[in-house]
């Protein structure tokens, strides 16, 4: 007998209980985020500065740096945790992520591609990661699906760590062949925060908003889709509908996201599974808390990267660091490899 048919519903309860602690704990780092960063600043001036109140270097550093930053780092990681959780539904995949298939490299090929071609800055720059992000999603998606057996979740995964390659190959030879396109999205190679603000949070936030509605309106069709294409198309599911909208959310979310700060890895990857462990496999619980989940892992790597060393390291580095060992256990894990 499988495990979908012996595994019991978790209560309902457990589900609220998990829920209140995440939203404590991202209370808790959205503080921090206030607290913690560069410059010599106590508690107070932190506190006073939230309401305009103190000389202006310290509001200039906490009202123009620190709350910006944590609230994109919020904002982003939202995005990523929940465009994870929808590519895993969308494919049946616990190994999809959107940096994994591609997305998140097709977003930044592009960026350095309007950068070189057009001289796009700023906001016209996410909808050129916009276009990236979608054009890669449907190149993984034709590539993998040709062939014996369909759509696979191998092939899939394997078509899109190719063209990520591919895609960020060719993005850092353009920036080799343009310095001024180097030296202007630098900070964008591994994902970071630092010197992001309000004109990037501006930017996105809309967009991300919109993907994370579009998100939510799918929960309970990817429950369908979980049953196999068969059994959705019986239960009246529009299934290519479904994965055609669920594409266009994900690349929202990720085109978005990678705008903002750089492709960064792994968030999508950790946040679905970190979730799926905690409440069960319905869409409808598991997608509302990578909405959570997902800026807990940002907003604390941002934290860790604001400290760990007397220069800041890029975010990008450490969602890395975490990871990567997580990929290696959960690729074991998916062969029956035992530790």
């Amino acid at each position: 007998m499988s495990t979908a048919t012996t595994t019991l519903p978790r209560p309902a309860l457990s589900r609220t209980v998990v829920l209140l602690v995440l939203v404590a704990v991202l209370v808790l780092l959205l503080a921090g985020g206030l607290f913690v960063g560069s410059g010599d600043f106590s508690m107070s001036d932190a506190w006073h500065a939230l309401f305009n109140e103190g000389g202006p270097t310290t509001l200039g550093v906490i009202r123009e740096q620190r709350i910006p930053r944590t609230l994109l780092a919020a904002l982003v990681g939202a995005a990523l945790g929940v465009a994870g959780a929808v590519m895993q539904g969308l494919t049946r995949n616990p190994l999809a992520d959107p940096g994994i298939l591609g997305v998140n490299s097709g977003a930044y090929f592009a960026m350095v591609l309007g950068s070189v071609v057009a001289g796009a800055t700023g906001t016209g720059l996410v909808w050129w990661s916009l276009g990236g992000a979608f054009a890669a999603s449907v190149l993984v998606y034709f590539v993998g699906s040709r062939g014996v057996g369909g759509a696979s979740p191998a092939k899939l995964v394997l078509t899109g760590v190719a063209i990520a390659s591919m895609l960020s190959g060719l993005a850092f030879g353009l920036t080799m062949i343009h310095p001024k396109t180097f030296d202007a999205i630098r900070g964008l190679l591994v994902g970071t925060l630092d010197g992001r603000g309000w004109p990037q949070l501006s930017a996105t936030w809309t967009l991300v908003l919109l993907g994370l509605i579009g998100a939510l309106a799918l929960a309970g069709y990817l429950n369908a889709l979980a049953l196999g294409d068969d059994r959705a198309n019986a239960l009246g599911v529009p299934v290519p509908a479904v994965r055609a909208v669920g594409f266009v959310v994900v690349t929202v979310l990720c085109g978005a996201a990678t705008a903002a700060v750089g492709p960064i890895s792994f968030v999508g990857l950790m946040v679905p599974h970190a979730v799926r462990m905690a409440v069960g496999p319905d869409h409808r619980w598991m997608i509302p808390l990578c909405l959570l989940v997902g800026p807990i892992v940002l907003v604390g790597s941002d934290l860790v990267a604001r400290v760990a060393t007397a220069s800041e390291l890029p975010v990008g580095m450490v969602t890395a660091f975490l990871g990567a060992p997580v990929l290696i256990w959960l690729a074991r894990r998916e062969a029956g490899v035992q530790w």
